[in-house]
C-alpha cells in the first residue's frame, strides 16, 4: 500500500515546512561542502565533524541541524497524514533518507550501510 503514497502531495503544513527548509539550506551549504554537516542514513542531518566548523559558528550550526532534523521529522508526519495513512511515517522517512543521499553534490559527505563517505 505505501508504493501507492503521493511523496509530492502539498498542503499548507507541508509547503511551510518546506518553505523553511529552503531557506535553511543556504546557510547549511557551506557546512555540507566542508564535510561538518552529512546526511544521515536516518533521514535526519547529522553533524559530522564539529572540528571543521569554528569554535564561534558552532552554536549557529548546531541550531541549524537541529532545527532541519525538526521540519524534516514534521514534514514525513505530514505527508504521511495527508495521504490519510500516519502508519507510513517511517516509511516516507525512509524514502527521503535514500532521496537526500541519492540527491547530495559530489563532495558531500553521506551515510550508508558501511559508515560515512563522500560522494563522488
Amino acid at each position: 500500500a505505501f508504493a501507492q503514497a503521493n511523496l509530492e502531495i502539498d498542503t499548507p503544513a507541508i509547503r511551510a515546512l518546506t518553505d523553511a527548509m529552503k531557506a535553511r539550506h543556504t546557510e547549511l551549504t557551506p557546512f555540507y561542502e566542508s564535510g561538518a554537516v552529512g546526511q544521515a542514513a536516518s533521514g535526519n542531518l547529522a553533524l559530522r565533524d564539529a572540528a571543521l566548523v569554528p569554535l564561534p559558528q558552532r552554536g549557529r550550526v548546531n541550531g541549524l541541524v537541529a532545527a532541519e532534523n525538526a521540519d524534516r521529522a514534521a514534514l514525513y508526519r505530514e505527508i504521511a497524514r495527508a495521504n490519510g495513512h500516519p502508519e507510513w511515517e517511517a516509511d516516507i522517512r525512509s524514502t527521503f533518507a535514500q532521496r537526500f543521499s541519492a540527491r547530495a553534490p559530489d563532495g558531500w559527505w553521506v551515510e550508508g550501510a558501511s559508515g560515512w563517505v563522500r560522494k563522488k
